[in-house]
């Protein structure tokens, strides 16, 4: 049975990427139970005001129709129970609930994935390695996984697309989103090698800067290894290295040219901290050679599905969450039926995340966005009047703000103003 809706309405009332909703899936069985015991009144949880309305709100229906809203729209949504939903996925501390995504998403499935990070603003030497690398790993059938940034995610994207081989694009943004603009003409390539494009924000969600510490979460988890092609000790690179280690991963980094230069400061401290280098794909071929860990990873995790499958399990419930002392939580037992719900498509709520740096620090900037902070270190201006100080379109111009609101070098006033974030 699919439980997509089901997943989809405990994501409406909880939130995207919250782990409340793993704290309440403690309690029951299935998606189904969680949602008739929670309207039914028979288990009522501790909740927020705010979740507690969004419960008594909610109908089903409007979870159902979002569903198919979005599928009839191109893009295609799972839920954790769902047989194609990633493996790799279920072992994470908080996973998605739901996943949308465009795209041939099975090539996730029981493979030699790998996530690769680095800077939007990259050297010719760490675009060379990432380039040269991830086509030598493709060529061998690698699923290489990176958040579709410019610089070096678009540069092991394009290397596995160019050994006409599927590649993964999380995204921290709705996958149907353009972004960033300078990409999207990579899109239809990618799609065509039998890649995919993943999210656990609905459609049409923008890339505010909150989103990108939850994606990278996805990020790591999806390869069974992460490899660091070059990054600042500010890049956000190193937030996806810190999940892939806490997650298990073995973590690898190209070894740095030049130990002086501040561009791959990141590289030497996570060397220092303990990560293995790497100076070519034999490092990575050797981690996943047969018999090793990872190998063993991939084919229990083929053998847990099938099994799974074969048996009709989709949940065996989760035991390892645990409530955090300052909030509430369950469970009293309660017969008091909540108010109807009506019958509206509420949007999906998201998740409450610290803003964090994305794939790049301030020293990272491109040629325009570094005129766009020089203009804006007399105070805020409107977007207008920055668009006729740099003779751009408003059109660029919106573009380079979002970046530079992600990375948090400026910050987004009412009336369409803009000012440094200090």
């Amino acid at each position: 049975m699919d439980e997509t809706k089901y997943w989809m309405w405990l994501s409406m009332v909880f939130g995207t990427g919250s782990r409340r909703i793993w704290e309440a899936m403690c309690l029951f069985t299935s998606a189904q139970e969680a949602f008739e015991m929670l309207t039914d009144g028979s288990v009522v949880l501790k909740l927020t005001e705010n979740e507690w309305e969004r419960l008594r709100s909610t109908p089903l229906s409007a979870a159902a129709k979002f569903v198919e809203k979005c599928r009839n729209d191109g893009v295609e949504v799972i839920g954790y129970s769902d047989k194609l939903y990633p493996s790799q996925l279920r072992h994470l501390f908080n996973p998605p609930a739901i996943l949308y995504y465009k795209g041939n998403i099975s090539c996730l499935t029981g493979t030699k994935t790998i996530t690769t990070v680095g800077t939007r603003s990259a050297s010719d030497y760490g675009m060379r390695a990432a380039e040269t690398i991830c086509s030598e790993l493709a060529a061998k059938n690698f699923v290489i996984v990176s958040g579709f940034a410019v610089g070096i995610d678009i540069a092991t994207h394009m290397a596995a697309a160019g050994r006409k081989r599927p590649t993964a694009c999380v995204m921290g943004c709705g996958v149907d989103v353009d972004y960033p603009k300078p990409n999207q003409q990579f899109r239809e390539k990618i799609l065509q090698c039998g890649g995919v494009f993943i999210s656990e924000f609905p459609p049409g969600t923008q890339p505010h800067p909150q989103n990108f510490p939850s994606r990278n979460r996805i990020l790591a988890g999806l390869g069974r290894a992460a490899l660091v092609f070059e990054a600042s000790v500010k890049s956000g690179s190193l937030i996806t290295a810190r999940l892939a280690c806490e997650q298990g991963r073995d973590v690898l980094v190209l070894p740095p040219p030049d130990i002086f230069s501040s561009r791959y400061s990141g590289n030497i401290q996570l060397l220092r901290d303990g990560a293995e280098p790497f100076y070519g794909a034999e490092e990575i071929l050797e981690l996943y050679k047969l018999g090793s860990p990872v190998e063993e990873e991939i084919r229990d995790s083929i053998e847990a599905e099938y099994t799974c499958r074969e048996a009709g399990i989709v949940w065996a419930g989760r035991t390892d969450i645990e409530a955090d002392e300052n909030e509430e939580l369950p469970v009293k037992k309660t017969r008091k039926r909540p108010k109807k719900a009506k019958e509206e498509i509420p949007s999906v709520p998201e998740e409450n995340t610290a803003a964090d740096a994305d794939d790049t620090d301030n020293d990272e900037l491109t040629d325009i966005q570094r005129r766009i902070v020089t203009e804006l270190r007399d105070g805020s201006l409107h977007a207008d009047e920055i668009c006729r100080r740099l003779d751009i379109d408003s059109a660029e111009l919106m573009t380079e703000l979002t970046e530079l609101e992600i990375v948090g070098a400026v910050r987004s006033l009412p009336g369409k103003m803009y000012e440094l974030y200090r």
